[in-house]
């Protein structure tokens, strides 16, 4: 049995008494799996649960936006991914067996030295998946499969969770918290009863197969382009050629009929798929020969009245699920994750109060909130206008790079007489290329890259109040770079830096979003002791 568990009410932060974790985590997706990454480099006891075996079999959710590549760079996945990933191939119209015209589904990124990952590249979820897994090995976590969450309550200091193994073996665990990262039809959102409003998108029905085909040749079928026939009859037919294969194929279909409800064990056979290929298209080279993976769906838009309730978060799809339009989904799971693993670490580890953990509610709420109405009228776009006119081209806002924390309760403006345009706080922090004192190239996410706070000091001066009024007590928590002045830390050699920031300090968030901007290093002191309980 688990023994009781006791929390400091002065600092919020839960104490283990033989129990088993601080943090249980329901559901080994992207976005369990990233919180998990995000806890491990932050010494955070974690138990990661998922009921199903290892391996995500489907590609789903392809789309990894330029915000997202950045965090994947922070949790040190970066490069494993792109070597499995490509850019989005441009889009090549068709009626029947005529080609028509090519263009671009999404308006590509401005490279510059702040946007080190200007486009959005596309990788398959299961690959995306194992990626993940690995980094949180090499890590020396894991990832207990074939464990399913049957049941929960909590109190004032903690969850007791039981847990179901494959072999029946039923355990009993005891969390300081609980995360639900459990999926749209999460069970425990229900069991929260947390209110879930879902809203039809688009009255037609879909489905997503990866198959194996050969005829790419004969039938006209490149590698090289996303294929699309808006105008098919009977509804929208798509063959995307996925990364990492050279004989698979994304098929994406919708049917015009909104009575008729695709079942993949009747529409993707092999069989069923040459037919409705063959009907849609007028192509008869290509030949199905494997289903590896497919599911059918209907958009919808939905999200949680509450991302909190007590001592349990709900995350990614748990907490809203998107149209696949706009490829926002997946990519806001993720930075819900990175947006609560530091909050959990500041009051586990770093005597936060406990009150900083509602702050994932507010900010993440509100995120998601915009994020699902774009992806909706993204969805209205493709559905009223037609891919075939390129009206429903996606803009740039779906990179994600603009979202930001401006309004939240964590931001702190406290400089004057900005420019428009300029750098906020609750703004994502851009990189930038400097050098470090020996001449190395060293740039800004070099500096962020990691659990803790970066505090660039860009007076050009010595801090106000004494030459070490901007240092803090934790050098591993907070860390600080000087940019210019007598000494610096970091030189800027290019103006980047001073450019994308302006002058003053900036304190930036573990999640790379600048927490305080001022220039007066008192407000630093004030805002750590406020924000995380850390005394400087």
């Amino acid at each position: 049995m688990a023994m009781p568990a006791s929390t400091d009410v002065s600092t919020g932060v839960f104490t283990e008494t033989g129990t088993e974790t601080e943090v249980l985590i329901a559901g080994a997706g992207p976005t369990g799996l990233v919180l998990a990454i995000d806890l491990t480099r932050r010494g955070i006891r974690h138990r990661l649960v998922e009921q199903e075996a290892r391996g995500f079999p489907g590609s789903r959710g392809t789309g990894l936006q330029p915000r997202s590549l950045e965090v994947m760079d922070d949790l040190g996945a970066i490069t494993a991914l792109l070597a499995s990933a490509g850019p989005i191939p441009p889009v090549q119209s068709w009626e029947g067996t005529e080609r028509g015209r090519e263009w671009s589904l999404v308006e590509p990124g401005d490279p510059s030295p702040g946007v080190p990952y200007p486009n959005t590249m596309m990788c398959p979820q299961w690959r995306t998946v194992e990626v993940l897994y690995e980094r949180l090995e090499e890590l020396g976590g894991r990832v207990d499969f074939n464990t399913a969450l049957t049941g929960f309550t909590q109190d004032e200091h903690g969850v007791t969770a039981e847990l179901r193994h494959a072999d029946g073996r039923v355990e009993t665990v005891r969390a300081g918290y609980l995360v639900a990262s459990d999926g749209g039809r999460s069970a425990v959102r229900k069991a929260l009863g947390v209110p879930f409003e879902v809203d039809v998108v688009d009255e037609r029905h879909a489905m997503v197969a990866d198959v194996r085909m050969t005829g790419f040749e004969r039938a006209g079928i490149d590698r090289g382009h996303w294929h699309m026939w808006t105008t098919a009859p009977g509804g929208l037919l798509g063959l995307r050629p996925l990364e990492l294969t050279t004989d698979t194929i994304q098929v994406m279909a919708f049917w015009a009929d909104t009575s008729y409800t695709p079942d993949p064990a009747r529409d993707a056979t092999p069989e069923a798929l040459t037919r409705l290929i063959a009907e849609r298209t007028g192509l008869t080279g290509l030949l199905p020969e494997e289903v590896i993976w497919a599911s059918s769906f209907q958009p919808k838009a939905g999200m949680a009245a509450r991302f909190r309730s007590g001592r349990v978060f709900l995350a990614g799809d748990a907490a809203h699920i998107h149209s696949p339009a706009g490829g926002q989904g997946l990519n806001t799971s993720l930075q819900d994750a990175y947006n609560l693993g530091w909050k959990l670490g500041a009051v586990l580890r770093h005597g936060a109060p406990d009150a900083l953990l509602d702050t994932y509610d507010t900010e993440r709420m509100q995120v998601a909130a915009g994020v699902l109405e774009l992806s909706t009228r993204v969805h209205g776009q493709d559905r009223n206008v037609g891919f075939e006119r390129g009206m429903s081209r996606r803009g740039k806002e779906t990179h994600q790079l603009t979202l930001n924390y401006r309004t939240g309760p964590l931001a702190r403006e406290l400089r004057r007489d900005l420019p428009e345009d300029g750098l906020r706080a609750g703004d994502r922090a851009p990189d930038a290329p400097c050098t470090d004192a020996s001449g190395a190239p060293f740039s800004l996410f070099d500096a962020f890259r990691g659990p803790h706070f970066t505090l660039l000091d860009l007076t050009g001066a010595e801090a106000v109040g004494g030459p070490d009024a901007a240092a803090v007590a934790d050098a591993e928590w907070v860390r600080t770079y000087r940019i210019g002045g007598a000494a610096p830390d970091l030189i800027d050699t290019g103006g980047h830096a001073k450019a994308a920031y302006g002058s003053g300090l900036f304190l930036v968030r573990p999640d790379g979003y600048v927490g305080l901007a001022t220039d007066d290093a008192a407000d630093v002191r004030a805002y750590l002791a406020e924000v995380s309980g850390i005394r400087a």
